[in-house]
């Protein structure tokens, strides 16, 4: 089993891809910075599945309030208070996440993580053209997923790793990492995730995948795929922990 782990940035300076393979223990084949779209194209096609951390979609009323706002047929709210913003802002997805986590993901709609997710969106349909299954709800070659939420659902440290400020609790975090997955080869890859977030992200992104692919993670129930199609679905973690390589696959 190969997955991939991307961590998408609006640029290619700043995203990385992490290669896993369990074989057949997990070992980290391969760990990049500064992936181009041809590199993140060339990982998907190989991998059985990827996981991307950014929105795959927008919510579906933003879109439609998009639509309508350009032919001038928006029909007027009865409010545009903060919950008929707020409708406009979250995807399904983002707001399950907060109901099972605490944490709040950024807006698609209204943060700058819509730079990488226009980004995607490029990639997504060239990845289409080729024939490669891109569903938004998970059930094709790519996930979405959210590291820090998954690291919430492991019990680990989730916030305050990113950025060289604080290197010395990212270096915490990889240690705490390596001491829940003893089992996982970090083939020389593991000073680069203590000095990179990126890095470091594109693992846990990658690790989030295989969890999905060992049947692990919680995908859209069935009464939302439907709009998980349009909007995306984070997958987040069933397990207390990332799975030994021990548990049979799904």
């Amino acid at each position: 089993m190969i997955v991939v782990g991307i961590d998408l940035a609006a640029e290619a300076r700043r995203t990385s891809v992490a290669v896993l393979r369990d074989d057949p223990a997990p070992v980290l084949e391969h760990v990049l910075v500064g992936a181009t779209d041809e590199d993140l194209v060339a990982a998907i096609e190989t991998a059985g599945r990827t996981g991307v951390d950014v929105p795959l979609g927008w919510p579906a009323r933003f879109v439609d309030l998009v639509s309508a706002h350009a032919t001038a047929s928006l029909p007027a709210p009865a409010s545009t208070g903060s919950d008929w913003r707020r409708s406009l802002a979250m995807r399904v997805t983002d707001r399950d996440v907060h109901r099972r986590t605490g944490l709040t993901p950024l807006s698609v709609s209204t943060d700058r993580i819509a730079y990488p997710a226009l980004r995607w969106a490029g990639i997504e349909a060239r990845l289409r053209e080729q024939g490669t299954d891109v569903s938004r709800d998970g059930s094709g070659a790519v996930i979405e997923v959210y590291p820090a939420a998954a690291l919430r659902c492991w019990s680990l440290p989730h916030r305050g790793y990113k950025e060289t400020k604080n290197a010395g609790a990212r270096l915490g975090l990889v240690t705490e990492l390596e001491a829940r997955t003893p089992w996982l080869d970090w083939n020389g890859h593991r000073d680069l995730c203590a000095a990179d977030d990126n890095a470091l992200d594109a693992v846990i992104a990658a690790l989030i995948t295989r969890e999905a692919s060992l049947g692990a993670c919680e995908p859209p129930p069935e009464d939302l795929r439907e709009i998980a199609r349009q909007e995306g679905w984070i997958w987040l973690p069933s397990a207390p922990g990332p799975t030994a390589p021990s548990a049979p696959c799904c």
